[in-house]
This record gives structure tokens, C-alpha cells and sequence, in this order.
């Protein structure tokens, strides 16, 4: 029997060691091809930008005693799904898993998510997406910590993993989003999620004191968790601690009656 292919990539880049947890998670499942940015692209989104070189590095990694070939690619979390379809795996993949990302990827703000980014550009591709992150505290969402515990994260990943080989989601379903609350055993239960109303991450300003000095805006969790609805994302992770799956859909239409909004929109 022919193993099932699996594409592994992410947004914190080639050396996150969340990459590598996920990686030999799955590799319980498949043959793994490891494609994910060069470079850190936190915040990518589901970006194509012209300016990425689109350079891709081959690199021999040793990984739990095992040696891996693996690709860094000079671009974006969709762009390194882009690349790996198109130049790097023989063929389409069975899967793609992007993760398992530092920080959760929760509400409305999902779009700025490399992370889901990636997911969302394997499912336009017509590929089964997972898109995996595991919350932590905000210092160490830009970092390679060891300090955080991906084992949790890593085995979700290939529950929902192989679940998605083995079945045919509904139509409108495009890509799971899983978040795994800081804490969570393999025995936490999941809940199927909707996406929050609310902004999780709201952007602060540079701290800076002149524009002519560089500045980064920044970002941090707003709202009151208690007060959410209670199917959404961010209370099942932040008040219930459950780990939430969330189904995305492609497409973003929005959800209203045509013949009323055209008749708002035609009046005089």
C-alpha cells in the first residue's frame, strides 16, 4: 500500500521546534515533507508578496535521532504550500498540516494568521487543511522556546490529521482550525467551534517617538473571555479549556439576505 503524503509547513519557520514535534507526530501517519518559510512570518496571512525571493534550501536536520530533508523556502506560509506543490513534492499531497504555531489562533483576526494562511491556500488547491497552534503566553509567540510543550498540540494534530485522510468533510468545510489551550492533555476534551465576533489580538502603537525612527505595531488579547458567545472559539479555549475546532469555510460571502440588501442598496 502507498503511503499517504503528508505537508508539513508552518509560519514560525524552518526551526521552530514546534514544526518538529508535529513532524514526528505525523510521521505516525505518513511520509512527511517538511516545506515551511525560511524565515519567521508570524502575521503572514495568506500574503503572496512580490518581493519574496521564492529560494528554496534543502537541509539535512537531525531530529529526535532521526535525519531529515527538509526545504526552506524564502516566502510566506502560502507561498511555501505554493512551492512545495509545485516544485518540491512529486505530487499532490494527502494532507497539509500548517502548525503547531506559538500563541492561539483565535476570533476574528484568524485572516492575519500565517498559520491559517497556509491552510487556507492548501484548501484552495482542493487539499485536506489543518491548521494547529497551541496557546501561550504572548513572550513566547515570536520565539523558538523550548520551554513550551508541543506534545499536546502534536497529538491533536494527528488525531484530526488522520481523521481528515480517512473522511470527506462537508462541502462548505475547507480547513479545520484546532487550538489547544496551554495545559491540555491528550484526554482534554475538543468542541466544535464558531469563530468569535470578536477582534482577539487588537494592534497598539509603535512605541516610538518620532515617525522617522523605525516602529513596529504591536498587538494584544482584548476582551472579556466570560462574555463571549458560548460556541465560540475563544471560550472554549479561554473559559472552558477545551481544545476548539473550528470549521473554515472558503468562502466569504457574506451571510444576508441578496434581495434585501439590494433593495438597501438601490434605494433612492
Amino acid at each position: 500500500m502507498k503511503p499517504r503524503q503528508i505537508l508539513l509547513t508552518n509560519d514560525d519557520g524552518i526551526q521552530s521546534p514546534g514544526l518538529w514535534t508535529a513532524a514526528k507526530a505525523l510521521s505516525e501517519l505518513g511520509f512527511v515533507h517538511v516545506v515551511a518559510p525560511r524565515d519567521q512570518f508570524s502575521g503572514a496571512g495568506r500574503s503572496l508578496p512580490i518581493t519574496s525571493d521564492g529560494l528554496i534550501q534543502s537541509q539535512l536536520l537531525q531530529v529526535n535521532g532521526q535525519e531529515w530533508t527538509v526545504y526552506a523556502v524564502g516566502g510566506t506560509p502560502a507561498q511555501a504550500v505554493q512551492h512545495a506543490v509545485l516544485e518540491v513534492l512529486p505530487e499532490l499531497p494527502d494532507l497539509v498540516v500548517s502548525g503547531i504555531n506559538y500563541g492561539e489562533n483565535l476570533g476574528t483576526g484568524v485572516t492575519v494568521s500565517g498559520t491559517v494562511g497556509a491552510a487556507l491556500e492548501a484548501a484552495s488547491l482542493g487539499i485536506p487543511a489543518l491548521a494547529i497552534s497551541l496557546q501561550t503566553e504572548q513572550e513566547f509567540h515570536l520565539s523558538y522556546s523550548p520551554e513550551v510543550d508541543f506534545s499536546t498540540a502534536a497529538y491533536f494534530a494527528c488525531h484530526f490529521g488522520e481523521l481528515l485522510i480517512g473522511h470527506h468533510l462537508p462541502a462548505d468545510v475547507a480547513v479545520l482550525k484546532v487550538d489547544v489551550p496551554s495545559g491540555a492533555t491528550p484526554q482534554t476534551p475538543w468542541e466544535i467551534t464558531r469563530l468569535s465576533h470578536i477582534r482577539y489580538y487588537i494592534p497598539t502603537p509603535p512605541e516610538r517617538k518620532k515617525w522617522d525612527q523605525p516602529g513596529i505595531v504591536g498587538y494584544r488579547v482584548t476582551g472579556d473571555p466570560e462574555q463571549d458567545i458560548r460556541d465560540s472559539d475563544v471560550y472554549a479555549v479561554r473559559v472552558k479549556r477545551v481544545v476548539s475546532v473550528t470549521p473554515l469555510s472558503l468562502d466569504l460571502t457574506a451571510r444576508v439576505d441578496f434581495k434585501e440588501l439590494e433593495n438597501l442598496l438601490r434605494k433612492e
